[in-house]
């Protein structure tokens, strides 16, 4: 995917999902855009829980609300959180589920100023376990 309007877009989206962050414990939103193969931005933040294993990460909410939506081929992601100084990846959870929809997905690392980085699943997840390695 070419850096175009529409990954100014994705990032801009992550950026304001970000704000809907439901995070009083860890007080570290995150938030996540996912663009569909069609064209669709699907956006998610993280919602925390006092019973902290049942906490969800702003890409998976965004991964699974756009399946909910019908969506299930995606090319992009962006993801944002409250960290100035560096680029922050998706935690390996998150990094396996969006593998269940493909490693050639491009993923944009984004900072609060809106600035970025482009990566790809297959460089953050590299030898991952796959829906390919269960159809042997």
């Amino acid at each position: 995917m070419a850096e175009t309007a529409l990954v100014r877009e994705m990032v801009s989206k992550c950026l304001q999902a970000r704000d809907h962050a439901y995070c009083p414990y860890s007080h570290f939103p995150v938030g996540a855009a996912v663009l569909t193969k069609g064209g669709d931005i699907v956006t998610g933040c993280n919602v925390e829980n006092a019973s902290f294993g049942l906490t969800m990460c702003a890409e998976r909410t965004a991964i699974q609300r756009a399946v909910a939506e019908g969506h299930r081929h995606f090319t992009a992601i962006a993801v944002t959180c409250n960290i100035k100084d560096s680029f922050v990846g998706p935690c390996g959870a998150c990094r396996q589920v969006m593998m269940e929809f493909g490693s050639n997905l491009d993923v944009y690392l984004t900072k609060p100023d809106g600035s970025y980085m482009k990566t790809s699943l297959h460089e953050l997840l590299p030898l991952a376990f796959s829906p390919a390695n269960l159809s042997t």
